[in-house]
């Protein structure tokens, strides 16, 4: 049975906070100051979750979805499409400032800003992964749920994706299916199979190359190659299959910007890239460093590492070793820098390495991130160390969902 809630404000993961009977209830498809009919989906002793299945008192900041596979029970991908873009771009910044607030003790204010490459906030996701029914239809999966949403079109895909027809073909066989196209043009299809299945993988246009994702860290080209080129600026960077590369078509230049910005190499400076990828930020401190400089690079992931040596192949200040940030800088007796870059997945970089980060020493450490809980903690954590947060802009990168990607700003304390 519906229950009827007055919303309060938004929360982090794309909900709203409300409150029924003494309890917290966070609500999905509802935005801060309306009145609304919600469906209960989950339910623990502390809090509710649930749908906004019906809107009472609508705020001035709701729009009608563009998308027709966007609301309850819908397709998961998008959280805030019911939003203007002014309104989601604030949320994100009230959240960023209310993770910091809470879990670092920090007060921010920051803005979110635009990344160019998305208007009107769609046909900027670069890399769709589609998961497959069992009869072999591509989708995309429901909120919080293995549920596959069968869709025709996802307006978030960029232009090539939606180009390259994954949706217009059946895919038994396979787990799921990645879309993927570059800043160069090139487009590529990674399929999984279902255990050891045979995919019949179709024919989607002479110039998509189409690979076959067998895990345990390679892909084999079924026609075509298996990488795809990205430019950013003048220099270009091979990244394989699937690998890591910022999804929004604008992301990398504004991201590296930002990060040149905060690290303010100078000729001659020694830089670490931890968590370097296929080494776009590796890339431009070395430039900045110049030959009498040097930069190391220290990803786990093999392909990344092949990746990242290649595309610094004209940078001989600049080397790339494989493996796990505390292990590697142990490994090759690393015990100081001028400055160090980190870009670590969701779950950030936890207190061992922002312990054995800040003992390098660096004049300043700039932090990029895709999860502000994460990064607020870890920044809590470096002020201990004598790295306080002296700056931090976000960024839209992911338009209609809840992400937000930030890059902050920390400098040895001077006392």
């Amino acid at each position: 049975m519906p229950i009827e809630l007055n919303v309060e404000r938004v929360a982090n993961g794309g909900w709203c906070v409300a409150r029924h009977e003494g309890r917290v209830v966070f609500v999905r498809h509802a935005l801060p100051g309306e009145r609304v009919l919600a469906e209960v989906t989950d339910e623990t002793t502390r809090f509710l979750r649930a749908d906004a299945v019906e809107i009472l008192e609508a705020s001035p900041e709701r729009v009608t979805p563009p998308c027709p596979f966007a609301g309850p029970g819908r397709c998961g991908g998008c959280d805030w499409q019911h939003a203007t873009l002014a309104a989601q771009r604030r949320f994100k910044a009230e959240i960023v400032a209310e993770q910091f607030q809470r879990l670092a003790g920090i007060e921010v204010k920051v803005d979110v800003e635009e990344v160019p490459g998305a208007p009107k906030g769609l046909g900027w996701r670069t890399r769709v992964q589609f998961a497959v029914t069992p009869d072999g239809q591509p989708g995309l999966r429901r909120h919080r749920s293995h549920e596959v949403e069968p869709v025709d079109a996802c307006l978030i895909a960029h232009p090539e994706v939606e180009r390259v027809g994954v949706e217009r073909h059946n895919w038994h066989g396979a787990s799921g299916v990645e879309a993927i196209t570059s800043s160069t043009g090139e487009r590529a299809v990674v399929v999984t199979p279902k255990g050891h299945r045979t995919v019949a993988v179709p024919e989607l246009g002479a110039d998509a190359y189409v690979l076959v994702d067998e895990g345990r860290g390679h892909a084999r080209a079924v026609r075509g190659r298996t990488v795809l080129t990205e430019r950013v600026g003048s220099r270009e960077f091979r990244v394989t299959g699937s690998g890591f590369w910022q999804v929004h078509p604008g992301a990398a230049a504004v991201l590296l910007d930002a990060v040149l910005e905060f690290a303010a190499v100078r000729p001659g400076d020694w830089g670490l890239d931890l968590y370097c990828g296929v080494g776009l930020f590796a890339a431009g401190l070395a430039e900045a460093a110049g030959p009498e400089g040097a930069v190391l690079g220290i990803e786990s992931d093999a392909r990344a590492v092949q990746d990242a040596r290649h595309n610094l192949r004209d940078l001989p200040q600049a080397r790339v070793e494989r493996g796990r940030v505390e292990d590697t800088l142990d490994r090759l007796g690393v015990e100081r820098a001028d400055v160090v870059v980190v870009d670590p997945p969701r779950t950030g970089l936890g207190r061992e390495v922002v312990g054995r980060v800040a003992g390098l020493d660096a004049s300043r450490v700039v932090y990029v991130s895709c999860d502000p809980a994460t990064l607020a903690r870890d920044a809590a954590w470096f002020a201990d160390h004598g790295y306080p947060l002296v700056d931090l802009r976000a960024f839209d990168a992911f338009p209609m969902t809840h992400h937000v990607e930030t890059v902050a700003l920390l400098v040895k304390d001077a006392n």
